[in-house]
C-alpha cells in the first residue's frame, strides 16, 4: 500500500475544562483537518512491525507501529508484519497532529484493505488506544472533540477558505502547558459554542470571530511573544484569525481569499522557513 496521506489538523477552539482523575485533562475543542500531509507507505516485512521515519522511534515507541498492533488485537488481522516508510512534512512538537494523523493513516489503511466492512467509528475507537489525537484523525474533517479528545461530534464543514501555518523554530511541552493551565485561575477562554452556532450558520467571519486557544495563555518569556508576533503578522496581513494550534508550537491563520494568504505566506517565509498554504479538508472515512 503506497503513497497514503496523512493529514495535520488544527485546533479552531481548544478548551482545557480540567483535571480528571485518570490524570488527563477534559477538553472541548473544534478540530479541523488541513491539507499539509504526510506520506506512508505499508509493505509486508519479516516482522518485527517497523516504522521508518529519520528521527523518530522505529519500534512500539512510534504511533503508527503502535496503531497496527492496536489494530491487529481488535481484528486479529493482518497477519503479515509491515514495515511503514514515512515521509515527514507535517512538523514534530508542534500542535498540529503528525504522529497522530500517521497513525490514523495506518489505521484507514489497514480497514481499507482488511476490514473494509468495519465503521469510522469502531475505527476510532481503537485508534483511542493509541492516543487522544488520533480518533479525530481517523476519521477527519470537522469536529467537536471532547473527553480527552475521543468522544467526537461531526459538525457542518467549513465554508471554503485558506488556511496558512507557521512553525516557529522551538517545540512545547505538553505536559508543562498542562500544569501551566492548571495553576491559573482565570483563563481567557474561546466561545466554543459561539464557533458551534457560527458552523451551522455557514458564517465564516463569525466562526472566525470564536477562534481561540487556552494554551495560549501558560506561554511566557520568547516563546509567548514569538507566537503573538505571528499572530499579529498573519492579521495584519489579512487573515480573519489567528491562534496557536494544539499545545503549539505551530500557529495558523485563517483566510478568505487565496492571494491574500499566498501574500503572507511569501511574507513570513524570510523568517519562518516552516510556513506553508493549506486548505481544509473534508471528512476522510
Amino acid at each position: 500500500m503506497r503513497d497514503v496521506p496523512a493529514y495535520a489538523k488544527i485546533n479552531l477552539t481548544l478548551d482545557v475544562l480540567g483535571r480528571r482523575d485518570d490524570g488527563y485533562h477534559d477538553l472541548r475543542s473544534i478540530m479541523q483537518t488541513v491539507s499539509l500531509c504526510d506520506t506512508l507507505t505499508l509493505e509486508p516485512a519479516p516482522g518485527p512491525d517497523s516504522a521508518a521515519v529519520p528521527g523518530l522511534p522505529e519500534d512500539s515507541g512510534n504511533l503508527v507501529v503502535r496503531a497496527v498492533a492496536a489494530f491487529r488485537a481488535v481484528t486479529g488481522l493482518p497477519e503479515t508484519h509491515l514495515r511503514i516508510g514515512i515521509e515527514k512534512r507535517i512538523p514534530v512538537c508542534a500542535g498540529l497532529g503528525g504522529g497522530s494523523a500517521d497513525a490514523a493513516a495506518v489505521l484507514r489503511a489497514l480497514r481499507n484493505r482488511w476490514a473494509p466492512d468495519m465503521t469510522g467509528r469502531t475505527l476510532a475507537q481503537i485508534g483511542a488506544a493509541v492516543g487522544s489525537d488520533v480518533p479525530f484523525c481517523v476519521l477527519g474533517g470537522t469536529c467537536l472533540a471532547e473527553g480527552r479528545g475521543e468522544i467526537l461530534t461531526r459538525l457542518p464543514s467549513i465554508l471554503p477558505c485558506w488556511i496558512v501555518l507557521c512553525k516557529p523554530d522551538f517545540p512545547l511541552s505538553t505536559p508543562a502547558l498542562f500544569r501551566a493551565i492548571d495553576a491559573v485561575s482565570d483563563l481567557p477562554r474561546p466561545d466554543s459554542d459561539g464557533a458551534l452556532a457560527a458552523l451551522e450558520a455557514g458564517d465564516l467571519a463569525a466562526l472566525c470571530r470564536c477562534v481561540g486557544n487556552v494554551f495560549e495563555a501558560a506561554l511566557t518569556g520568547d516563546q509567548a511573544a514569538t507566537v503573538a508576533a505571528i499572530k499579529a503578522r498573519l492579521l495584519d496581513a489579512g487573515a480573519l484569525a489567528a491562534a496557536m494550534s494544539g499545545s503549539g508550537s505551530a500557529v495558523f491563520g485563517v483566510f478568505a481569499e487565496e492571494e491574500t494568504a499566498a501574500a503572507a505566506v511569501g511574507a513570513l517565509l524570510p523568517d519562518f522557513s516552516r510556513t506553508w498554504l493549506t486548505r481544509p479538508v473534508g471528512r476522510l472515512i
